[in-house]
Parts: C-alpha cells; structure tokens; sequence
C-alpha cells in the first residue's frame, strides 16, 4: 500500500481538490480513501489507479453535497482555497494540465452540479476517457457526454475553445499597485476592462465584500478604500510578494508572519476582467 501511496497520491489529491476546491478536503479524501484501502481485497485493486480514482470521485461527491449546505450559511462569497505551485513544470503540473489548474478555472467549475464537475474534471483535466470515466462514475457514456456538454455551456467553454487564459504581466501587476499606493484613480481606471468584477472572500471572519463589486468605479472605489482602510492597521509592515499560485502569478499580501490576501487577476485584452481576493485567514495556510 506504502507503494500506492507514492505513485498515486498526487493525481488523487489534484483530482480531489479539482472537485472540491479546497486543498484541506482533498487531503482528507485522499488520506480517508487510502486507510480504507488497507481493508481492500487484494483482487479488486487489480487495477489500482481506476479503482482509486473512483473512491476519491465518490469521497468528494459525499464532501460535495456537506460543502453545499455549509456554503448556504457562508458569510459573502464563497471563492476556493489557493494552494501553492512550482513556477516549472512538476509532477503536479503535469499530472493535470495546467491551465485547469488556474485560480479563475476553479471558480467557473463553482458553477457546475458535482456530477457535471466530476465529468468535466475527470475527462478535461485528467484525460481519461468517455469509457472511463461511465465506469468510475456508474453512469452511461451518453450520459457522461451530455453532463460534459452541461458543464461547458454553464463554464462558457465551447468543443473548439480552450481553456487557457491570458499570462498575467508582472509589469502591469506592478503598475498597478503602485497606482494603488499613489491613489492614482485614472491610471487605476484605464487597467480595468469595462466589465470588470471583483469578488473577495472573508469568510466572516475578516473585512470583504459580501457581493461582487462591478464596473470600473465602484471596483477602482473599493481598492482604493480597501487599501487605504488596511494601511495603517498594519502600521506599515504591510508587503507585497509575487507567489506561484494555481499554476499561475498570485499576488500575496502580508505582515510579517502573517498572510493578509492572496489576490488572483484574470485578463481581457490586457485588462483586468476579473480580480479574486482570498482573505479567509483558513484559506490561506498554503499561500
């Protein structure tokens, strides 16, 4: 089993936390589904990486439909949690393609039912096929292609688009938050793209918005408030670091030992379309 353990651990946790979204319930699923796993008869791990997969599939359907019914009492919006990545190319990156590893991929896959996130995960990121994953799932192939129909309409991805998005520039990050320190509103503002959205997640336990902050304005508003609000309680021990996060550039605030945001961008045209901050102080222990 010690050998298992080593040679799949990593697809199974990125499996998992593909379908959950939380690296903590990942390692849960995976570690639950491993001690289980001693008790197996020997004959129906034949097939090992199949037969496991599917346990941690169903593992995370189960912490699926208790995650929802905790998110319903979630105080603001929900975003997932972050998790650390090599700026090169690792076993973990490869295990699942790094583009389906971006922070902005895991919030679309919030949209999904579990049963459609679990086809999409399974077949997108994992390339199993159609044969496959009907057997890990228990369901027809028509059904599993008409769940992974589902799911890319609801994800807005089409059968010939990818899901790759624009590499975010240091340089355009950096001006930024120097336009940030400056208040400099109208630089701020022409980084934006018209439809800009930016969602935080604090989870009740520290300051964030509780909806999604929209157009140019009220997003360049809420920054600047934001920033200036934060300053001065961290009385200047606040700093900025450029971390690899999802497969991608995070920005990470902090103060000393403490992590204050892990912030994600998302571009349009070289614009800033999407900006995701994770302040959830539980989200951030892997940042």
């Amino acid at each position: 089993m010690e050998e298992l353990y080593d040679q799949y651990r990593v697809l199974l946790f990125m499996l998992a936390y593909q379908l959950t979204g939380s690296a903590a319930d990942a390692e849960d699923a995976v570690q639950d589904v491993f001690f289980k796993s001693f008790y197996v008869h020997p004959e129906r791990l034949k097939e090992p990486k199949a037969y496991l997969c599917k346990m941690v599939t169903n593992r995370c359907l189960d912490l699926q439909k208790s995650a929802r019914k905790r998110r319903e009492v979630y105080v603001g919006q929900w975003l997932p949690e972050p998790i650390r990545t090599p700026e090169e190319d690792t076993i973990e990156t490869t295990v699942v393609r790094r583009d389906l590893l971006s922070y902005a991929m895991l919030v679309l896959l919030e949209r999904l039912t579990p049963a459609e996130r679990a086809v999409f995960v399974l077949r997108e990121a994992l390339g199993f096929d159609y044969p496959e994953i009907a057997e890990l799932l228990g369901k027809r192939e028509t059904n599993c292609r008409k769940l992974m129909s589902r799911a890319r309409s609801k994800m807005g991805i089409s059968e010939e688009e990818t899901v790759a998005a624009e590499a975010v520039e240091l340089e355009w990050v950096t001006r930024f938050l120097t336009s940030l320190e400056q208040g400099n509103v109208d630089q701020i503002l022409s980084l934006l793209d018209e439809d800009v959205m930016l969602v935080s997640d604090g989870g009740g336990k520290v300051i964030a918005a509780t909806r999604p902050i929209q157009t140019r304005d009220q997003v360049a508003r809420f920054l600047l408030g934001t920033f200036e609000f934060i300053k001065p309680y961290y009385q200047g021990s606040l700093h900025i670091e450029f971390v690899p996060l999802n497969g991608e550039t995070g920005i990470v605030l902090r103060s000393g030992d403490e992590t204050v945001a892990a912030i994600f961008i998302q571009l349009r045209h070289g614009k800033f379309a999407r900006i995701y901050v994770v302040r959830n102080p539980d989200k951030l222990t892997r940042v």
